[in-house]
C-alpha cells in the first residue's frame, strides 16, 4: 500500500523575536488525511506556528541551506500554488478584515484567489472564479448572504465566510487557528458541524486551539505544545485520557468523553 503524502513536515525549526524564543527546535510531521488538533495554552507558540506555516514568519536557517518547513514535500512555494494545497483561516486575517469599511462577503471570498485582503483594480476576476466562489459560499451555507457587508455578519457567519475564502481553490487541507473564538455555544456547535462535513468530505483539517471542546470526532491525533515545544503527541484518547492535560495547563483537569466528543472540567 502506498504511504500517504506528508502534508506538513517541520524539522527542528526555531523562531525568535528579539531575544525571545517563540518556537524552540520544533518538529512536527502531519500526513495528508491525518486530521490533527494542536492544543496549547495562550502563549505556547500556537499562533507563531500558524504564521510560520503560512510564511508570515520564517524560522532560523539551520546553516545547511535547507528550509526546516515543508508543505507537501516542498519548502518554496508561490502563494497561489500553496493556497491550492492548504487553506489558512487565521485570527490575524479575521482582525485585518474588520478594518476594511464596506467590505462585502463575495469580495472577501474572491480575494482568496489573489492572496489579498480586498480586490484591487489589477485583479481580473474571471467567470470561473465567480463560479468557484459561489460553490465555496454554498458549501458553507453563505451564498444567500454573498452581497452583505461583512460588518453586519455574526461572528459565526464571518468565520464561515473565511473558510469559504480558503475553499475557493478546493485545497487538500485547511489550517484553522482558534476557529471558535467569540462563538456562543449554539454557533460553535453549528460551526463545528461544518468542519465535520469538510473532514468527512476529504479535506484534511489541522485545528489549532486551546479548547478541547473544539476537537471534533474526526480528529484522531492531538499534539500538545507548550513554551514553543512539543509537549505531548499521540492518539486523541491516549493524550486526553492521561495527566498530560493537567500538566499542559498547570491545573488539575479531567477530560470527559460524551460519545465522540471531549470536554474538560476541573478535577
Amino acid at each position: 500500500m502506498d504511504q500517504p503524502a506528508i502534508l506538513l513536515d517541520i524539522d527542528h525549526a526555531t523562531v525568535l523575536r528579539g531575544d525571545r524564543t517563540l518556537l524552540a527546535d520544533f518538529s512536527l510531521r502531519v500526513a495528508d488525511g491525518e486530521h490533527t488538533a494542536i492544543l496549547g495554552p495562550n502563549g505556547s507558540g500556537k499562533s507563531t506556528l500558524v504564521r510560520m506555516i503560512e510564511r508570515r514568519l520564517y524560522p532560523l536557517s539551520p546553516g545547511d541551506g535547507r528550509d526546516p518547513v515543508r508543505v507537501f514535500g516542498r519548502a518554496r512555494w508561490d502563494v497561489t500554488e500553496l493556497r491550492r494545497l492548504i487553506g489558512v483561516v487565521s485570527a490575524e486575517l479575521r482582525r485585518d478584515l474588520e478594518t476594511v469599511e464596506g467590505l462585502r462577503v463575495r469580495e472577501v471570498v474572491l480575494s482568496g484567489f489573489f492572496a489579498s485582503l480586498v480586490l484591487g483594480l489589477d485583479h481580473d476576476v474571471t467567470h470561473d472564479m465567480q463560479q468557484a466562489a459561489n460553490r465555496a459560499l454554498e458549501r458553507m451555507g453563505m451564498l444567500a448572504l454573498a452581497d452583505r457587508e461583512v460588518a453586519t455578519l455574526s461572528t459565526g457567519e464571518a468565520r464561515r465566510v473565511l473558510i469559504a475564502r480558503a475553499l475557493v481553490y478546493q485545497p487538500r487541507a485547511l489550517l484553522l487557528d482558534e476557529p471558535c473564538t467569540g462563538l456562543d455555544l449554539s454557533a460553535r456547535r453549528e460551526f463545528l458541524g461544518h468542519l465535520r462535513e469538510l473532514a468527512q468530505g476529504g479535506t484534511t483539517l489541522v485545528v489549532v486551539t486551546h479548547h478541547i471542546e473544539e476537537i471534533i470526532p474526526e480528529i484522531g491525533r492531538v499534539v500538545m505544545i507548550r513554551d514553543g515545544k512539543v509537549f505531548a503527541d499521540g492518539p486523541k484518547a491516549e493524550i486526553l485520557g492521561g495527566d498530560a492535560l493537567s500538566r499542559l495547563f498547570d491545573m488539575p483537569l479531567l477530560a470527559q468523553r460524551n460519545e465522540a466528543w471531549y470536554s474538560a472540567r476541573v478535577a
